[in-house]
């Protein structure tokens, strides 16, 4: 598999992991209080999605330069490093706020062919 296969096959990944937090965020939070395995799917997805931003941006860091992309991968940090310390209601406003922003960065790079191979200068 190439470079450009792989970012496409990521870019893929991370939509689809975008599509699932946002099917578990229209639950609403009043769910996302009482159920307690919300919070985690949250913080798994929240994982997934940083380590694939982070993926894309160091595969080709011209094409993933925006900070959209670097943010997902702090945020994957800050979660996998420091669970005990996740605020909740950031939580929340990362999965219905950022990660609605990042996609609309997921779907402008499929679309504009972001995995496609670059012609060389």
């Amino acid at each position: 598999m190439n470079s450009a296969d792989r970012v496409d096959r990521w870019l893929a990944d991370l939509r689809d992991a975008l599509a699932r937090a946002a099917d578990l965020a229209e639950r609403g939070r009043e769910a996302f209080d009482v159920d307690p395995a919300l919070p985690l799917a949250f913080e798994a997805l929240s994982n997934r999605i940083g380590d694939l931003s982070k993926r894309l941006v160091h595969a080709d860091e011209a094409r993933f330069s925006d900070p959209v992309w670097r943010q997902a991968a702090r945020n994957r940090d800050f979660v996998v490093h420091h669970y005990d310390r996740i605020d909740r209601d950031l939580l929340w406003r990362t999965v219905t706020t950022a990660f609605p922003a990042l996609e609309a960065h997921v779907q402008a790079a499929i679309t504009s062919g972001a995995g496609a191979p670059r012609p060389r200068p």
